[in-house]
């Protein structure tokens, strides 16, 4: 026990971590605790300087009791700190736990407050009002979609959705089953009436009662937004916008034919992963923010592909999250569930690592993930061409068979290299570390466990 107090001691001030020096700054500790409670939880620590030296706190019959009772009654939904006194140097202090709150916002005398780095920000209402709906089960695409009423349902697209739905996922509801039913065991109706949901998935006209949700694709002159050579607003229901948008996407990308150097024949493939690109467009539609008047977007320019979704990412993930697993945390729940049943995503925080392995499959560098104006953005790169890169560098053949066999694998080793061309462990490296010289490769770890990648 002591040992974990001594490691929270040493840690620095961050979003799961704040000092305090007493007892006494019980508006700021009240306001910490609400940030939070409307984070992913986190630890004040009482009796402490924000340096991590030692003031102790002098602990009455009532502090703990008191402490806790007024975090509880000055926060709405109401915050239950757990609490415990721990001694570190002749000294006690408090050590106060709040867990992240399963009902947000948290509001703290009617003001909510989030945690940014070390200190914590008042939220403003657009922040209140994205928390309200990431929270719990309440979702935007759950209520009514105004004036809208079964006769707006296509039920062609409907019966098309079930029979792939049923493929998919063997799901259980039968084509054949009345409109009204399957919406109701879809949980696509409000009140006897078509969800947004609804009309967004399956409507005849969904950009009727939702302008926002039409999608907008653009093939850019060059590398900056200037110019167009094409452009194609994709309306309809948002299942049908994807193979659409694939569709535009296909006019304007490459199909390469390069031939491999390990290989013999020829391959042909796109200049970016269609499954990957495919994937972006599918988080896009599904967990963009449709209270935000903005459109989903595809920019295609002469090096890069961005796929722009209105509203930042949900509350309690990063940027960081999306290069490792992560949980999934949809903002639109029906609309998500819909798109589960038919395969269009999984429904575990797959999705960027997906495109990320596609990308690095196909030689090209790791799509990034950025918040800007407003919107997620995805963006795909192409590789820099080695072969262009090449031509005024001089090599031997030996050396570019490495530099083919490192861009397909990935990385190269001396063992490979030396089987690969024919000759000594000695010769082998000789001709690694030239290519090292060069800046071509670089080396990760070393000895048997080392290998070369393409710089």
């Amino acid at each position: 026990m002591l040992t974990d107090v001594q490691q929270l001691l040493h840690a620095d001030e961050s979003e799961t971590l704040e000092f305090k020096q007493s007892a006494g700054e019980i508006r700021e500790i009240i306001e910490t605790a609400g940030a939070f409670a409307n984070g992913q939880g986190g630890t004040i620590v009482i009796g402490v300087t924000s340096t991590g030296k030692v003031l102790g706190v002098d602990i009455g019959k009532d502090t703990l009791e008191s402490l806790a009772n007024s975090i509880q009654q000055q926060t709405d939904p109401k915050v239950f700190p757990s609490m415990r006194v721990a001694e570190v140097e002749g000294k006690k202090i408090v050590i106060l736990r709040i867990e992240e709150s399963p009902i947000k916002p948290v509001l703290v005398q009617g003001r909510g407050y989030k945690r940014v780095g070390k200190s914590y920000h008042v939220l403003s209402s657009s922040e209140l009002t994205r928390l309200f709906f990431s929270s719990g089960e309440i979702s935007w695409d759950a209520g009514p979609s105004l004036n809208a009423t079964l006769d707006d349902i296509d039920a062609g697209a409907l019966r098309q959705f079930l029979r792939r739905a049923r493929r998919e996922r063997n799901m259980a509801i039968e084509v054949e089953t009345p409109l009204p039913e399957v919406l109701g065991k879809l949980e696509l109706l409000y009140e006897g009436r078509p969800s947004r949901a609804a009309v967004l998935l399956f409507g005849k006209r969904p950009q009727k009662f939702l302008l926002s949700s039409e999608l907008r694709c653009a093939r850019f002159k060059g590398t900056e937004p200037l110019h167009f050579i094409d452009m194609k607003v994709i309306e309809g229901n948002i299942i049908e916008q994807v193979p659409a948008t694939m569709e535009f996407i296909q006019r304007h990308i490459s199909m390469a034919a390069e031939i491999v150097p390990t290989q013999i024949e020829r391959q042909e493939r796109w200049e970016y992963p269609l499954e990957a690109l495919r994937e972006a467009i599918i988080n896009a539609t599904c967990h963009r923010d449709y209270r935000d008047s903005g459109n989903v977007q595809v920019r295609i320019f002469d090096d890069r592909v961005e796929m722009w979704s209105p509203g930042l990412l949900p509350e309690g993930i990063t940027i960081k999250d999306l290069y490792r697993t992560h949980n999934s945390r949809p903002r639109n729940h029906r609309i998500a569930r819909a798109f589960f049943l038919i395969r269009y995503i999984e429904h575990w925080g797959t999705g960027t690592l997906r495109m990320i392995n596609l990308c690095r499959d196909a030689g090209l560098p790791d799509p990034e993930f950025a918040e800007m104006s407003g919107a997620f953005v995805v963006i795909f790169r192409k590789a820099k061409s080695i072969k262009k890169y090449l031509e005024d560098v001089e090599l031997s053949e030996r050396q570019k068979q490495a530099i083919g066999y490192a861009q397909q694998n990935r990385r190269i080793t001396t063992q490979e290299y030396a089987r690969l061309v024919g000759v000594s462990p000695r010769t082998a490296s000789r001709d690694l570390s030239g290519l090292l010289e060069k800046g071509i490769l670089r080396q990760i770890g070393k000895g048997k466990a080392g290998y070369f990648e393409l710089a």
